[in-house]
């Protein structure tokens, strides 16, 4: 991925170029049709032929054959044809013409290259005023990576963070996470985010790779004219028209890890007006499992330690701290005092244990359009899409997501000035489960059904027995405490025994927080938007204002939102935006001014401004320069906002009531409170949750410096305030501030007898008062040494400034401050396509909230070989991803994402 895609939907923006025709046109046709060829004679497949300034269009087959109808009533048409890394033409025709001969000459300077996401409206990627990357549905095509998203991290300024194979979240400009939450993710500009958690799950229930005709990633905020989580970028996938892409394609692939992956898309014309569309896709493969058993940062005990210790993907190692609270006759045993503030934990059980024969990662979805042509300029489309998938994903925990998916349903009007578009999304979680809880819940279990003791009751009264015998027979500490260890352990449910098989089903089909893993979910978002664009005079004025309304309608039968009483919580936001932009000094100069208001039922009202410049260099004006101040937000997740979930030994709620008075486990100096003791220095605060905020000033250049090397540049500064987190801390549920009695008694009954204390161990969203600064700078090159070797690569700087924040302030950075690419590819023998992407990434600590520690350097090569038969209309594949099987461990917590090669067929018949 070299760099942005060289074509585009030029038809609204093109130059006229001489073009050759041949044979005298018969004046009573309707019929244009021909041939797309290259300069040296090659036909062109794929190339985009439209009627400018209509939906009118389609593209050429694989002999760079096309045809299409037209009406001259009004008049000559004019035919505009594009291909990636080709200059555009733009043919004028008097009268119908079937014989046409198109020669299209190689470009190099991306002069036609549009986007459609930096400013809502069509214009040249070089002259875009914020940082933007494109890829082509060719350079898709060449992406060797499972799971599409996880191939963009070959772009400069991209992170990709895979939790597993088909979960991927994508981040710009630091803070990565296992979970896109600054990043908005579009699909024909509809959200992909499960309105339940507010994130995007990869790609796993988008939209197939044989429908993208590109993907736009906009780096640094957009919520000027994008809204709420546009904080750190936008990703749009642009889907492929049936009115162009009409005809049949087949995409069959096998490969390691019993790979199955197959897609269709079949697209077709019903006369003039109307064009269907539909899309199927099929996934599986065995998943990636995480297996880092280092000690968590949250651990006391090191590894190895004979009191046990808490290992990163190890899940429900419950602990016990011995102390003088524990004897009494509740417990039903005397602990020897030598333990007194011991942690001890319990081993717990690895992710391939608790998923067990549950391996498969699968993805299916399935979509159906049809467009209906009002007009020439006037298109009506109706969509429908499911998509279903298996992986595993990561926040607070590991949730094994077993046939979670979305069901999609869109309206749009759309012409060349704006549209109306309606739609509406339901999220469900399918037989989903999360890893920690199945765990700790086993451990919760009775030894035998319908016993009374719990097996981590058993766990710690055997340690404590059997350190009290091995010290009677005068072994060491150190040599009693293995011993208890090892009596312990031979207590517990293994595996491979019955039991277990038998808890872990219960479980992990039981719903009910605080007995079961089992996620459940069910909620929806209707999203109603408009735009319009005016030209205001013919000295380079253009105006765009829009609005949008959404409504959440969230469900979970209380499992997991404050929806106790059965009826859905209903949410809403809107917003107005709108953009000024001004060409000067004969269109040299580009100014503009975007600003968008958005209003929340929870939160104040939010303005987000961005002003830009872009001045154009050169005869062609190849050379750009451009700079801008943007102004970002992200508003709190639903959950942030609504989340109920009680699990027996604390509870997580959401923050937009009057917030919370209670009491830290730690004080300012990180000392851990010591039950008995004074809780002065142990208060704690939280106020009502605010909108998460950025300020950036950005600068740039793209553009080509020789005829055949391009380059593009960047430069950030930011400044974030008011960042969402989470915390855990005892206080009580309704906001308010327990007595010192109170905790202590909590502590001695676990609080989870109400009669004892109503105190409870709450985990809840907060904003951090303190500014955190980052800065950093991009750099791509390209050289287009001939249609064989192309040769690219990019560096990516993101620092963390330190300067201002005080000693073990945790960021959730979270991004390498040094990564790079080299890349290679080109065309060999006419039909022999290559590319080849080595990926070098910084090791770095990463703060999840699943774990904290340090994620080592990592290197990647990945690789793709197409040889086309146009006589058979078919595309033989090769492609490997991590081809040397190297370390590649993305984020703290996550899977080894190891080698992955496969071999298909790709088939389009027109």
């Amino acid at each position: 991925m070299a760099a942005p895609a060289r074509s585009g939907k030029a038809h609204l923006r093109a130059t006229k170029a001489k073009t050759s025709a041949t044979a005298a046109p018969d004046p009573t046709e309707r019929t244009l049709g021909g041939t797309v060829l290259t300069s040296t004679g090659e036909p062109l497949p794929g190339a985009t032929v439209f009627i400018k300034g209509t939906y009118i269009g389609t593209s050429t087959n694989q002999m760079g054959k096309f045809s299409l109808n037209a009406s001259f009533e009004a008049g000559p048409v004019e035919l505009v044809v594009a291909y990636v890394g080709y200059e555009s033409q733009v043919i004028q025709l008097p009268q119908a013409d079937n014989l046409l001969s198109i020669t299209l000459a190689p470009s190099v300077n991306l002069l036609n290259e549009t986007v459609v996401s930096a400013s809502r409206v069509e214009e040249n990627i070089l002259r875009a005023p914020v940082t933007i990357d494109k890829v082509s549905g060719r350079q898709i095509e060449r992406i060797s990576t499972p799971e599409v998203l996880a191939g963009l991290g070959q772009l400069a300024g991209v992170d990709v963070n895979s939790a597993s194979m088909l979960f991927t979240s994508i981040s710009t400009r630091g803070f990565n996470t296992a979970k896109s939450e600054r990043v908005i993710q579009l699909v024909d500009y509809m959200d992909t985010a499960l309105p339940s958690l507010n994130l995007s799950p990869g790609n796993l229930v988008g939209i197939p790779e044989l429908d993208m005709e590109s993907i736009e990633i906009i780096h640094g905020p957009a919520s000027a004219l994008y809204g709420a989580n546009a904080l750190s970028g936008v990703i749009l996938f642009n889907s492929k028209d049936p009115f162009v892409y009409d005809g049949l394609s087949v995409r069959l692939r096998g490969g390691e890890r019993s790979l199955l992956d197959g897609q269709l898309r079949y697209a077709k014309k019903l006369g003039e007006k109307f064009a269907i569309k539909l899309n199927a896709s099929g996934f599986q493969a065995n998943d990636w499992i995480a297996n880092n058993f280092a000690a968590a940062g949250s651990s006391v005990n090191p590894v190895g330690s004979t009191l046990g210790y808490d290992a990163v993907n190890r899940y429900g190692e419950i602990s016990n701290v011995y102390t003088p609270y524990q004897d009494n006759p509740a417990y039903g045993y005397k602990v020897n005092p030598e333990l007194y503030g011991k942690t001890v934990y319990m081993p717990g059980f690895t992710e391939q244990e608790l998923i067990g024969n549950d391996q498969k990662t699968r993805s299916y979805r399935l979509q159906g359009a049809v467009s209906y042509l009002i007009k020439d300029d006037l298109k009506l489309t109706l969509e429908a899409k499911r998509g279903v998938g298996t992986s595993t994903y990561q926040n607070l925990s590991r949730f094994r997501i077993k046939g979670l998916g979305t069901n999609q349903y869109r309206a749009e009007l759309k012409n060349s000035k704006g549209f109306i578009r309606a739609y509406s999304t339901e999220d469900f979680t399918g037989n989903s489960y999360e890893l920690t809880q199945l765990s700790a819940q086993i451990m919760n279990s009775p030894t035998t059904e319908g016993g009374s003791v719990k097996y981590y009751q058993q766990y710690f009264f055997v340690y404590n027995q059997a350190y009290n015998q091995a010290r009677a027979a005068n072994l060491s500490v150190e040599q009693a405490q293995a011993a208890a260890q090892a009596a312990a352990d031979a207590t517990q449910v293994k595996s491979t025994d019955a039991r277990f098989t038998t808890l872990r089903d219960k479980i992990s089909t039981d719903d009910q927080p605080g007995r079961g893993a089992q996620q459940n979910f069910n909620s929806f978002l209707n999203d109603l938007s408009a735009q319009r664009s005016f030209n205001l005079s013919d000295k380079g004025t253009d105006l765009i204002v829009g609005g949008a309304y959404r409504e959440y309608r969230l469900g979970s039968g209380g499992k997991l939102f404050a929806d106790t009483d059965g009826k859905r919580i209903a949410n809403r936001e809107y917003g107005a935006y709108g953009q000024l932009t001004q060409n000067l000094l004969d269109e040299r100069l580009k100014l503009a001014f975007a600003g968008r208001v958005d209003f929340f039922k929870n939160f104040d009202a939010s303005f987000s401004p961005r002003a830009s410049a872009v001045y154009s260099l050169g005869e062609t004006k190849q050379h750009n320069f451009r700079t801008s101040y943007g102004q970002a937000f992200r508003s709190p997740s639903q959950t942030d906002q609504y989340l109920r979930s009680d699990v027996g030994t604390f509870i997580l709620l959401g923050n937009v009531g009057n917030g919370f008075q209670g009491y830290s486990f730690t004080n300012a100096a990180g000392q851990p409170y010591t039950p008995g003791t004074s809780l002065e220095g142990y208060e704690l605060s939280l106020d009502k949750l605010r909108l998460e905020r950025v300020n950036t000033f950005e600068v740039g250049y793209k553009g080509a410096i020789l005829p055949n090397v391009y380059v593009d540049a960047s430069y950030f500064r930011s400044r974030y305030n008011d960042f969402i987190g989470g915390v855990a801390f005892v206080g009580n549920v309704d906001g308010t501030r327990p007595t010192p009695q109170q905790v202590n008694a909590g502590l001695v009954s676990g609080f989870t007898d109400a009669s004892a204390s109503p105190a409870r161990i709450i985990f809840a969203s907060y904003n951090s008062a303190q500014e955190v600064r980052t800065q950093g700078a991009t750099f791509s090159l390209t050289y287009y040494l001939t249609k064989a070797l192309n040769l690219g690569g990019n560096y990516s700087l993101n620092v963390l400034d330190r300067s201002n924040l005080p000693t073990g302030f945790r960021t959730f950075f979270n991004t390498p401050r040094h990564k790079f690419n080299l890349n290679v590819g080109g065309t060999v023998l006419h039909n022999l396509t290559y590319s080849v992407n080595y990926r070098w990434v910084e090791g770095h600590t990463q703060e999840m909230p699943f774990a904290t520690g340090r994620v080592h350097t990592y290197r990647t090569t990945d690789a793709y070989l197409g040889y086309t038969v146009p006589k058979l209309a078919a595309t033989f594949q090769a492609g490997v991803s991590n081809m040397f099987n190297t370390n590649n461990i993305q984020i703290i917590g996550g899977p080894q994402i190891g080698r992955l090669a496969y071999l298909g067929v790709l088939v389009n018949v027109k």
